[in-house]
């Protein structure tokens, strides 16, 4: 996978440039912005904003951004995809985070929605919020 280029303007809805190469096979996850502010760990409740890409077809799936409302769950918690658990542990208020989340950790062999079974996942996490 090649490195994409995502904005650093967190007052705005990401854009997810197109990917090309075979995915990766584990979790990879690298913070676009570094948050200063306290750190998401298990246990604890995070509130973000994100957008969901199809790794495959470069189509959005999810955005909290178009609902207007963040979304908020607790860490570790196992009420979303293990990617997200992972991936979203360690980041700090204030950050943006990429993910590309292999099957294994995303749906897996499961359909959901738009998503096809054994997609691979590009989410842009922001951090807004952790308690």
């Amino acid at each position: 996978m090649e490195p994409l280029e995502i904005s650093e303007d967190m007052s705005a809805k990401p854009d997810v440039p197109p990917v090309s190469g075979p995915p990766p096979r584990d979790l990879y996850s690298t913070d676009v912005v570094k948050g200063n502010g306290p750190t998401a760990v298990s246990g604890v409740h995070v509130w973000v904003h994100y957008v969901g890409i199809s790794y495959s077809t470069g189509e959005q799936f999810d955005s909290s951004w178009d609902r207007g409302d963040a979304f908020s769950f607790p860490l570790g918690g196992g009420r979303v995809i293990p990617g997200w658990d992972f991936g979203v542990s360690g980041m700090k208020v204030g950050g943006r985070r990429l993910l590309v989340i292999p099957p294994n950790m995303g749906y897996g062999s499961r359909a959901v929605g738009s998503i096809k079974p054994n997609e691979t996942l590009i989410f842009v996490v922001d951090l807004l919020k952790v308690g």
